[in-house]
């Protein structure tokens, strides 16, 4: 196990990636302005879909429904980086919160690589189509963030398929697409998330899952104006699903290590 230098040191690498997340991208300046002529603009059947996404969240915050992925091919990946001579069964959820940090990392990596290439390839084909491919990718892209997210989760040993899990998912789902004052309102909610003080609070929080879900609708969705453009939506949809992908799998991957690191300094506090 690691020890707490090394834990430190870790945790202070992710307190550096959250002050870079306070900083504007381009993309968000300029954010408002396409989201409002999205409403305007966007044919119905784009808007029931970016609704229909709203639903499938919601359904998902509320007992999994088809977006819960299976454990067993999470932790099959664990598997080329346990000791020589390491029995190969199945790992459990509390065998995965026991690796070391840097094998959780390194399982978490690759799962975010092989799922932005898969959005990418995903992107490409729906953009062939521009608008009238577009009411497809948006539940797609969706599907796969709600995914990566829950891969991040068991990568760390937690388990989303617990209700308050998925409330973590959600919130990262927020984060990954908020502007600057959302992503700090989100750290701090989630810095005490942990927190025995605090639980009752966080599950109280399930009854504004709506505001969270609209708010991430709307910060991805007028990004997709640009995947409208028929053939040209082609490489639009490919670089924008890959991003959108990997910022995802990014803001996943960082807090549950960061929740992790967390846990582990505590336990080293009371030994």
């Amino acid at each position: 196990m690691e020890t707490r230098e090394t834990l430190e040191q870790a945790y202070s690498e992710i307190e550096k990636w959250e002050r870079e997340q306070k900083d504007l991208w381009f993309w968000e300046k300029l954010g408002r302005l396409p989201f409002v002529l999205l409403d305007r603009y966007t044919p119905a059947a784009v808007q029931e879909k970016l609704g229909a996404a709203v639903d499938e969240i919601a359904s998902y915050l509320e007992h999994g429904g088809t977006y819960l992925v299976q454990e067993k091919a999470v932790y099959e990946r664990f598997q080329p980086y346990l000791p020589t001579g390491t029995a190969r069964e199945p790992l459990s959820s509390t065998e995965v919160s026991r690796l070391p940090l840097a094998t959780m990392d390194a399982v978490a990596r690759d799962l975010r690589h092989s799922r932005a290439a898969f959005a990418t390839v995903q992107g490409a084909t729906t953009g062939i189509g521009g608008l009238f491919t577009l009411a497809v990718d948006i539940p797609l892209l969706v599907g796969t963030s709600l995914k990566v997210l829950q891969e991040m989760a068991l990568c760390y040993g937690y388990r989303p398929e617990e209700k308050r899990e998925r409330m973590f998912v959600i919130k990262c789902l927020q984060f990954s697409s908020s502007d600057i004052v959302g992503k700090k309102a989100i750290l701090e909610e989630l810095a005490a998330f942990d927190a025995q003080t605090v639980r009752s609070q966080t599950l109280a929080q399930l009854q504004g899952w709506r505001e969270v879900i609209m708010t991430y609708t709307e910060n991805f969705g007028w990004k997709k104006l640009f995947q409208m453009v028929p053939i040209a939506g082609i490489l639009f949809g490919a670089y924008l699903n890959r991003s959108a992908v990997q910022d995802v799998a990014e803001a996943g991957m960082m807090l549950y290590r960061k929740r992790r690191i967390l846990q582990r300094l505590r336990e080293l506090g009371e030994s």
